[in-house]
């Protein structure tokens, strides 16, 4: 194994491990990933489509599912996540069936053709995201549909700028850049007839309390180094008041040409 690939599997073992440790709370902290799923869903619940494959990508608990089902669509979507403890945990496991499956990997043979693909905040876990994508778009069969939601590199600009301020460095996960990943999806043959930008501020009490909050989602893996206790303090002494963080979360659905 090189050491590229090694580096993954590292990473992606201390992700799922995150993750699962903080399963069963998960639902009480993901306000905002409820929020997307439900926007996402919105998008994606009546549409039509053909013969082939669906799945939700890096499904945890199954938010997305979930909220489509609540919009009227009884589809099911294979539910697809590293993490068997989030997996345990979303109630459309057993009916749509369920795959402990690391995207790194690209996708399983059995999602080829796929006529629906639908990911919310989990592309962003993954090496290299713009190649996923257009990875995804490339397995999508003719007329099939991706339907995706990841936080972009607009996001956290207020960590950024009191590491900046602290002299310390940033251990923010390294967020996928909008424009990249939609020239990715380009590439892949996707038609974008829906991609919006979609931007959110919440306070958080503070810099502290936004950490808190992401270590209880189980979202604080970083493949940067743990800072020391006296530059953590520096990074939250620089940190606004009020902990406030913005969010951009890029929402995109696309199509494959048809024949």
């Amino acid at each position: 194994m090189n050491a590229n690939l090694l580096g993954s599997h590292v990473f992606s073992a201390q992700v799922s491990s995150r993750f699962g440790r903080h399963a069963a709370g998960y639902a009480r902290h993901a306000r905002l990933q409820q929020g997307v799923a439900w926007r996402l869903a919105h998008l994606c619940a009546h549409l039509h489509l053909g013969a082939g494959p669906r799945a939700d990508l890096g499904a945890g608990s199954g938010l997305v599912g979930q909220a489509l089902r609540a919009q009227g669509c009884q589809e099911d979507l294979l539910q697809l996540d590293i993490c068997p403890e989030l997996l345990a945990h979303n109630p459309l496991a057993s009916a749509g069936g369920q795959l402990g499956w690391d995207l790194n990997r690209g996708l399983p043979e059995q999602l080829g053709q796929a006529s629906l693909l639908t990911s919310s905040f989990a592309l962003q876990w993954l090496d290299n995201p713009p190649a996923q994508v257009q990875h995804w778009c490339e397995q999508l069969r003719p007329g099939g549909w991706l339907g995706l939601a990841v936080p972009t590199s607009a996001s956290f600009p207020q960590w950024h700028q009191a590491a900046a301020a602290a002299g310390v460095p940033c251990t923010a996960l390294s967020l996928p850049d909008a424009e990249a990943l939609l020239a990715a999806a380009s590439r892949g043959g996707l038609m974008a007839p829906y991609s919006r930008r979609l931007r959110f501020s919440r306070a958080y009490g503070s810099g502290l309390g936004f950490l808190q909050q992401l270590q209880g989602l189980g979202a604080s893996a970083s493949r940067a180094s743990r800072l020391s206790a006296a530059q953590l303090r520096r990074l939250l002494h620089c940190w606004t008041a009020d902990g406030c963080v913005s969010w951009e979360v890029l929402l995109l659905l696309g199509q494959r040409p048809g024949p």
